[in-house]
């Protein structure tokens, strides 16, 4: 597995069955099994031709029945999971998924490639409250990774920005995103054809990001 993919299989709990949505080869699903955190695993994705490097890879837990692969647009046609992770999608597409489906597990475990306030938003409105939710840097890249529970929530503003745990932690890879967004803001501002009201922006901006930052 790569590194993006070890670093959200440390952060998922032990389940009865365990659903990887847009499984794409489904090594975290294989990993849940041989590592006994789930007694069964459901690999899904919306392409049935995608589908088959997962069941490839989890070809005899299919034959014992510890895996199912199912052909799902989200959840529609994924059976009864206590867990799921959704995982290397856009923001919008997450949020289609999550708002799409009938019924949803206890927990979810979300890492969108993009628009991260717009699925924490979506997160809490679908009926989950974040246990954790923090950038991560691997191969050159950052990821947001979210955690959640069913129950109650509420975001502030700041929160669905930078997320929850981002904010109370600092951890060092989020304060390492921050520090270069900073970086291209003032470099941007330092333009000859900006004009006096979007610099004044920008440097709002970056007075506000600096905050963040030890």
């Amino acid at each position: 597995m790569t590194d993006r993919l070890n670093k959200i299989f440390q952060e998922l709990s032990p389940c009865k069955v365990f659903a990887d949505i847009g499984c794409d080869h489904g090594y975290i699903a294989k990993k849940m099994i041989t590592e006994k955190l789930c007694k069964k695993v459901i690999v899904s994705d919306i392409s049935e031709k995608c589908l088959e490097k997962a069941k490839s890879l989890l070809s005899r837990e299919l034959i014992s029945k510890k895996a199912v692969a199912v052909v799902s647009d989200g959840f529609t046609s994924v059976p009864k999971c206590d867990q799921a992770l959704i995982a290397g999608m856009g923001g919008e597409e997450i949020i289609h998924i999550l708002n799409s489906a009938k019924k949803l597990p206890k927990r979810i475990a979300v890492q969108p490639m993009k628009n991260a306030d717009k699925v924490r938003s979506c997160i809490v409105n679908v009926g989950y409250k974040i246990e954790k939710d923090f950038v991560f840097y691997s191969a050159k890249q950052f990821y947001t990774l979210i955690i959640a529970k069913k129950g109650k929530d509420s975001l502030t503003e700041e929160e669905i920005l930078f997320g929850r745990t981002n904010i109370i932690d600092r951890p060092i890879d989020f304060q390492k995103m921050i520090k270069e967004k900073i970086e291209k803001l003032e470099n941007f501002s330092c333009g000859e054809k900006i004009s006096s009201e979007s610099k004044s922006e920008i440097l709002n901006k970056i007075k506000r990001l600096k905050d963040y930052v030890k």
